[in-house]
């Protein structure tokens, strides 16, 4: 419970010092960056999973009231970039599994299931299964999600201009009470159901699901209260910086080291496919940058609610390279993993 405290102190305080120093986010990279420096300094902290996934509803809700028939037929002509997530997807392995294996110096399935930009909870799984070594994954994946968090807010404020500030929704004493009744049915439901049934991302594909049905059909009419979903960055930021409690130095000097130049790796790769899907005029260069940025789901969701981004464009991509990862990782990892001598 100490622990617990303290995560929620420490992350209240790094909202506070970048509201202080007029930092972009001050709700999201508040907490990620003050969370991340005390578990450095050997603070004890940990998130709670289930508060955790409860936030995720919240971003699931927001996105699913943004709905409207015009945006899905929209959604017909993003095929021209969908078909590139599968080949982002296999260029990161192959650029990512050697460096991790042959420069880092990782085992084949640690180096696989690390480079693999999928869900932090099914590399982990996977990786477990194939003998990787799961603590060293944590870090990995935390430190992709972490870098690309903290990278795409200053990209987005200093390269486009976004105004990074203005609130992600009305106030709560705006709303109407049935409307957040709603949200909340919607939020509660559609995770329950979808884990039920076993939908990988439950608590956000869910909930967006059953609130997209509702606003197409006119019944759900506001997105979650900006409270709502200020609440949902903060505890996503703190769950991130907290992944790195208890790391030692020899991990630091090894794992999160590697893990840095990873980034640096993944960052150009998704560099190189936004720019050419920018030359050929195939999308919007910003919605471009949000839906192939190797980031969480959820964290790439809150940015490109607070850019004002086109919703159903940079969840449609996330959600493929979600889908692309947890099918094909294994597979993969069968068919290319070193044979046993004899």
């Amino acid at each position: 419970m100490k622990s617990v405290l303290s995560a929620h102190l420490v992350a209240a305080l790094g909202v506070g010092a970048f509201y202080l120093l007029s930092l972009p986010l001050p709700w999201l990279l508040g907490p990620i960056i003050a969370c991340l420096i005390a578990a450095l300094l050997g603070m004890p902290m940990r998130g709670m999973p289930v508060v955790n996934n409860l936030m995720r509803t919240i971003l699931g809700v927001a996105v699913g009231a943004t709905f409207t028939w015009a945006l899905v037929a929209a959604m017909a002509q993003m095929w021209t970039t969908l078909i590139l997530v599968p080949l982002m997807v296999a260029a990161i392995g192959l650029v990512g599994v050697p460096y991790f294996q042959r420069l880092c110096g990782f085992d084949f399935a640690t180096s696989y299931y690390g480079a693999m930009p999928g869900g932090l909870q099914d590399m982990l799984l996977f990786g477990e299964e194939a003998g990787g070594d799961v603590r060293a994954l944590s870090l990995i994946h935390a430190t992709r999600v972490m870098v690309v968090v903290v990278a795409l807010p200053f990209i987005l404020n200093g390269y486009w201009g976004v105004d990074l500030s203005n609130p992600p929704g009305l106030p709560v004493a705006d709303l109407p009470l049935g409307q957040l009744m709603l949200m909340l049915v919607c939020g509660v439901v559609g995770w329950r159901v979808a884990k039920a049934i076993g939908l990988f991302g439950a608590s956000i594909l869910g909930p967006m699901i059953l609130s997209a049905v509702l606003a197409l059909t006119g019944t759900l009419q506001f997105r979650p209260p900006a409270e709502a979903i200020w609440m949902a960055q903060f505890f996503i930021g703190m769950t991130v910086g907290t992944k790195y409690a208890g790391v030692t130095g020899p991990e630091v000097r090894r794992v999160v080291t590697a893990a840095l130049g990873f980034c640096v790796i993944l960052l150009i790769l998704s560099g190189l496919f936004v720019e050419a899907i920018h030359l050929l005029n195939l999308a919007p260069p910003m919605e471009t940058l949000l839906a192939f940025a190797p980031g969480g789901q959820a964290e790439m969701t809150v940015l490109a609610l607070i850019a004002g981004a086109d919703m159903a464009f940079v969840i449609a991509h996330h959600v493929l390279r979600i889908v692309v990862v947890i099918l094909g990782a294994p597979l993969a990892a069968r068919l290319f993993s070193p044979r046993p001598q004899g």
